[in-house]
């Protein structure tokens, strides 16, 4: 949950904003044991949401190409493995 709202973060980028500063918190090594292995669940979940949000994002994507005839096509975009 958020510090702020109590809540979970509702984009991408205010999960990532949160996630930036809980490292930077954690970096310092200012805070005490209890709070920093709080600190680091969040951060964990706050992980979680923000790669799930990609692959999300990713399945979406699609590619532009040119087929042999010279004509444009969109194609899924797939995962280099």
């Amino acid at each position: 949950m958020n510090e702020t709202t109590g809540q979970e973060p509702v984009t991408f980028e205010h999960a990532l904003k949160e996630l930036e500063g809980i490292v930077k918190q954690l970096e310092t090594g200012e805070a005490k044991l209890e709070e920093a292995l709080a600190l680091f669940e969040r951060g964990v979940k706050l992980s979680r949401f923000c790669s799930q949000k990609l692959e999300e994002a990713e399945k979406k994507i699609d590619l532009l190409v040119r087929d042999s005839a010279g004509e444009y096509k969109t194609v899924p975009f797939e995962e280099k493995k």
